[in-house]
C-alpha cells in the first residue's frame, strides 16, 4: 500500500526531500514503517529521536496504517 511521507526540519535535510511516497505491506504498523524507512533512508538514523504523526495525529508504534495515510516525520525541536 502507498503512504505519503512528509519530512520536516533536519529530517528533510538528511533525506534530501520534504515529501515522498513509500510502499508498505498491508497490515503494517508504525513500527514496521519506521524499521523499513530507516533501512531505505539510513541517514535518518543520525537523529537521536523523532516523532511520527499519521494523518495529523501523533501515532504510537502499534498503530495499523491504512492505504494513502499521510505520515509525518517530526524531528526534535529546540529553541530559545
Amino acid at each position: 500500500m502507498k503512504m505519503n511521507v512528509l519530512l520536516f526540519g533536519i529530517s528533510a535535510d538528511l533525506i534530501g526531500a520534504s515529501r515522498l511516497e513509500f510502499e508498505l505491506e498491508k497490515q503494517s504498523s508504525v513500527a514496521d514503517f519506521k524499521e523499513l524507512f530507516q533501512e531505505k533512508y539510513s541517514n535518518v538514523t543520525q537523529l537521536n529521536s523523532y516523532a511520527v504523526a499519521v494523518n495529523e495525529n501523533y501515532a504510537s508504534d502499534d498503530l495499523k496504517l491504512q492505504e494513502n495515510d499521510v505520515i509525518a516525520i517530526i524531528p526534535p525541536v529546540s529553541g530559545g
